[in-house]
């Protein structure tokens, strides 16, 4: 006999991502262009990292779409990871446009071009004032995977607009023209650290670890102060997606007649207490099982018959 807590239901983040997708790509098309008309790599590498947000945001909406699917006998959990495959898939993109603008940058420090300074301070500042409100619109949004990921891209497009800014500044000064690759390879410095604490955060979830806001021991601790409950063992915490937490474990209670009262109130300590949606819990006999550990001769399945489960 066992407890399964199925709650498959996915909040909608499609259109908040739908959202910050249109306004970040249309004004990336205009840093290029700039960027272009300017001679400036500081532009055209913050617009690369715009579009690398575009290509997340895309791909968060379109996860963010598939998560919705009902389980099936070929996915027995839904299409949930789809989100975390397409954090994949964008932490590889970016990587690529980090070497090639790095290795830009490089090329117009030994021979830099003239650069068209005003050009660059006024979409810089555009860039600006875009950045700060996709970034007000994914802070409000549900915190997925996808829109934490993309809410740090934006943050790094915010430094990157500011790096133009300051580039476009010096140059009409007349400072030198080697701030803007200098400034941009600082940009390329922002796109690695939002790479890798995205890649940290997908593999962490690929890996079955531990969600990084649960205390494992906490929760058995939890579970075990439940009344009727003598011991947990045999459990397992992991990240279906973003906001879907799964646990198993095998509780261990004094008297089997117990259980109808106890899973109940397991559930709902899981649910309120640590966010955990997604549950499998195998109730076990407390007795048994500690002549089991005594015999030392006896495993989980044998146990389980035992028990007369």
């Amino acid at each position: 006999m066992s407890g399964h807590n199925h709650d498959h239901h996915h909040a909608g983040s499609g259109k908040t991502l739908l959202f910050a997708l249109v306004f970040t790509t249309g004004f990336a098309i205009v840093e290029v262009v700039g960027g272009l008309m300017a001679d400036s790599l500081a532009l055209l590498s913050d617009a690369g990292h715009m579009l690398t947000d575009s290509l997340s945001l895309g791909v968060g909406a379109f996860a963010a779409w598939l998560a919705k699917a009902p389980a099936s006998r070929r996915h027995s959990f839904g299409l949930q990871r789809a989100e975390v495959l397409g954090a994949l898939f964008n932490v590889l993109f970016m990587f690529g446009v980090i070497v090639y603008i790095a290795y830009e940058a490089v090329q117009r420090i030994m021979t830099t071009p003239e650069v068209a300074g005003n050009i660059v301070m006024l979409i810089g500042g555009l860039g600006l004032l875009v950045n700060i409100m996709v970034a007000w619109v994914l802070m409000r949004g549900e915190q997925t995977m996808n829109v934490r990921g993309a809410l740090l891209h934006v943050m790094g497009d915010l430094l990157g607009s500011v790096a133009a800014v300051a580039a476009g500044a010096v140059i009409v000064l007349g400072g030198p023209m080697v701030i803007d690759p200098i400034l941009s390879l600082f940009v390329c410095l922002l796109i690695l650290v939002s790479a890798l604490r995205l890649m940290k955060e997908v593999t962490r979830v690929l890996m079955e670890g531990v969600p990084p806001q649960i205390d494992a021991n906490e929760v058995g601790r939890a579970l075990t102060g439940v009344p009727g409950v003598s011991a947990v063992h045999d459990m397992h915490i992991w990240s279906l997606a973003s906001n879907h937490h799964a646990l198993a474990a095998h509780i261990e209670l004094e008297r089997l007649r117990d259980w109808e009262t106890v899973l109940p109130a397991l559930r709902t300590l899981l649910y309120e207490r640590f966010a955990i949606t997604h549950t499998t819990l195998q109730p076990e006999n407390a007795a048994i099982r500690r002549a089991c550990d005594f015999d030392n001769g006896c495993g989980t399945g044998e146990y389980v018959d035992a028990a007369g489960i």
